[in-house]
C-alpha cells in the first residue's frame, strides 16, 4: 500500500507529499528517483526522491502540476493511496562513495532552480550528516515561488536566495550568484545543478569558466525508468547513454544539452492535448488497495 500520509502545496502548482513506502525508504540514496502510477492505467511519472525516512518507512515526492498526469497525482489526498510507487531507481550520487576524509575536504555548491530545489535537499542533508561543507543557491522568478528555504537553513552552511525580480535576496540568476561568491573568495570544490535543462546548461558554462567540476541531473527526460523505451537517450561524452539506468546524474561538461532540450519537446503536442481534456474526477477511497 502506498498511502499518502501528508500533503501540502508549497506554491499554487507545486505539491509535496509524504508517501508510505517502507522498502523503498530503507533502500533509497541521494540522487535516486522513483516512479509513481496513480491508477492502474495511469501514466508512469518519474520523480526524484525529495527525502526519505527509513525509520518511518516514508518517502517524500514533490510534483509540479504541468500536465494531466502530474495534476492527477496532486489531486490525491491524505489517506488515499497510489496504485504503484516503484524504486529506488537510478544510480545514487557519486559522493556517497567518498571516504570521511574526502568528504571533510569538500565544499559543494548546489544551484537549485524551480521544482529542482526539492531533490537537492536529500543530497545536502546527507552531506551535512557526513561532514562535508555545502552552500546552496536557490533561484526563482519571485519570492512566492521559493521552496525549501527553511529546510535548507537547517542543513547547509550557507544559503543564498536569488529572485529574478529582486523580491527576495540577490536580484539575478543562480549562475550570477555563483560568480559573485567565487569573486568574493569562496573556494568550492564542486558544483551540482538541478533544475530546468536550460539552467543546467548555463550553470555548466559558468562552472567551466570558473574551472569547477559540475554534476547535473537529467531526471526530466525519463519515461519508463528501465531504459527499455529509449525516451531517456542522451549524448554524454559523444556516446549514447540512458538516463534512467546510467544516471540521472552526469558530468555536466559532457552532456549535449541542446540535444536533450530537443528531446524534451518530442511529445509536446500530445501533452498539450491531454492537459486540455484532463478533468479531475472524484476519487474512490483507495485505503486497502495495494
Amino acid at each position: 500500500m502506498y498511502r499518502i500520509l501528508t500533503k501540502v502545496f508549497l506554491t499554487p502548482n507545486i505539491c509535496r507529499m509524504e508517501v508510505e513506502a517502507p522498502r523503498l525508504a530503507k533502500a533509497a540514496r541521494p540522487g535516486q528517483f522513483l516512479i509513481v502510477r496513480a491508477e492502474e492505467k495511469s501514466e508512469r511519472i518519474p520523480l526524484t526522491i525529495s527525502d526519505y525516512d527509513a525509520a518511518k518507512g516514508t518517502v517524500t515526492i514533490v510534483t509540479q502540476m504541468i500536465g494531466a498526469s502530474s495534476k492527477e497525482i496532486c489531486a490525491y489526498e491524505p489517506g488515499e493511496a497510489f496504485a504503484d510507487v516503484v524504486g529506488p531507481l537510478g544510480v545514487p550520487s557519486d559522493f556517497i562513495g567518498m571516504s570521511p576524509e574526502e568528504l571533510a575536504s569538500q565544499h559543494f555548491v548546489f544551484i537549485a532552480g524551480g521544482v529542482g530545489t526539492a531533490p537537492v535537499y536529500p543530497q545536502v542533508k546527507w552531506l551535512h550528516e557526513h561532514g562535508a561543507k555545502t552552500d546552496v543557491i536557490i533561484g526563482a522568478r519571485n519570492r512566492d515561488l521559493l521552496i525549501y528555504v527553511d529546510e535548507f537553513r537547517k542543513v547547509c552552511d550557507n544559503l543564498h536566495i536569488c529572485t529574478d525580480d529582486g523580491s527576495e535576496g540577490f536580484k539575478g540568476v543562480g549562475t550570477a550568484m555563483l560568480e559573485k561568491l567565487v569573486a568574493e573568495g569562496a573556494e568550492f570544490t564542486r558544483v551540482v545543478a538541478i533544475g530546468p535543462m536550460i539552467m543546467m546548461k548555463f550553470a555548466t558554462l559558468t562552472a567551466k569558466k570558473l574551472g569547477l567540476p559540475i554534476t547535473v541531473s537529467l531526471n526530466s527526460l525519463m519515461v519508463d525508468g528501465t531504459g527499455m523505451c529509449g525516451a531517456c537517450r542522451v549524448t554524454v561524452g559523444g556516446k549514447t547513454r540512458f538516463v534512467c539506468v546510467e544516471g540521472p546524474e552526469f558530468d555536466g561538461y559532457l552532456v549535449d544539452f541542446d540535444e536533450a532540450m530537443r528531446r524534451q519537446t518530442m511529445y509536446k503536442a500530445e501533452e498539450q492535448h491531454e492537459n486540455e481534456v484532463f478533468v479531475v474526477e472524484p476519487h474512490v477511497c483507495k485505503i486497502g488497495r495495494g
